[in-house]
């Protein structure tokens, strides 16, 4: 069985709190165990959430401000010291080029782990494979910094009634996934005969930015929409001058975009009521809010029937 959640390793903006880490996620994907933004104290947060270094694949950092990257030299050495031996892809904006260097060398340590660094510099895809396909948008931020959006490809799901109808058993189902046709005692059944469209599940990650059409197109229909909402409204021209968003623009977003599950996170330390983000959310989206707290499990939402 598949798995797809996000752990959630850190919420804090610039300033960590008592009950909350520096940025840090890392998005379950099947095989694909992607880290978002690691910031300072990453590494010992994968240790209390139960994340161990061989589980990462890849690593996306939005921008190169400390609160979501000064975790990737633990990181890093983790990934050798515990001799992860598949590669693990590095995405970042190549503008910071320099920056990654630094990071990933910040100390000696013998290095046996692969990084492959791929650095983002355009919007579109950065990565595919049999997860799908991994995208990026640039943002509006104080610095150069891009989203990521995660896109299954739409497939088909078998109905063993109309399996059964047409006599489509065992392998022969498998057969008539991969070829897409079968003859079945003389009789031509095309996957389309015993199958309805599945439309492939689309995830979003989201930080620091003010609101633009790059949030939206990276929004757009997705099942899980993980988004920074570092301010509340009161202090909407506090969130536009620091290159950020607020709850309410945030679902706002998540309404006009056809978003499921709506994940806040990234909040400033000036806020010590978490309910305030879901209810100013919950204003102008009606759908599932989550407000991220660290060491969470958030299961990505089951597939539409």
């Amino acid at each position: 069985m598949s798995l797809r959640e996000l752990v959630v390793l850190g919420t804090a903006s610039q300033v960590p709190t008592r009950q909350r880490n520096h940025n840090g996620y890392l998005l379950r994907w099947d095989g694909e165990g992607i880290l978002f933004d690691p910031g300072e104290g990453t590494q010992r947060q994968m240790l209390m959430a139960g994340v161990a270094a061989n589980d990462i694949t890849r690593i996306c950092l939005t921008h190169f401000h400390g609160d979501h990257c000064l975790g990737v030299p633990g990181v890093v050495q983790r990934l050798s010291l515990d001799g992860v031996r598949h590669r693990v892809f590095a995405h970042y904006p190549a503008s910071g080029r320099q920056y990654f260097d630094r990071l990933r060398h910040a100390c000696p340590f013998h290095e046996v782990a692969e990084i492959h660094e791929e650095p983002v510099d355009r919007d579109g895809p950065v990565a595919a494979g049999a997860f799908g396909v991994l995208e990026a948008r640039r943002l509006d931020h104080t610095m150069e910094a891009f989203g990521y959006r995660l896109v299954e490809p739409d497939g088909r799901r078998m109905v063993p009634e109309r399996l059964d109808a047409f006599g489509v058993t065992g392998p022969a189902v498998g057969e008539l996934q991969r070829n897409g046709v079968l003859d079945v005692d003389g009789r031509t059944v095309r996957v389309e005969d015993v199958s309805v469209p599945r439309r492939g599940q689309r995830f979003a990650f989201v930080m620091d930015t003010r609101l633009c059409d790059a949030v939206h197109e990276l929004a757009e229909g997705v099942d899980m929409l993980v988004i920074e909402a570092t301010f509340l409204a009161e202090d909407t021209s506090l969130a536009t001058e620091y290159g950020h968003m607020t709850a309410a623009q945030a679902g706002r977003v998540a309404q006009e975009s056809g978003v499921r599950q709506l994940v806040l996170t990234h909040f400033s330390q000036r806020y010590d009521e978490p309910a305030r983000f879901h209810a100013e959310a919950a204003e102008v989206f009606d759908g599932d809010i989550v407000v991220a707290e660290d060491l969470m499990r958030i299961p990505v939402p089951k597939r539409r029937p």
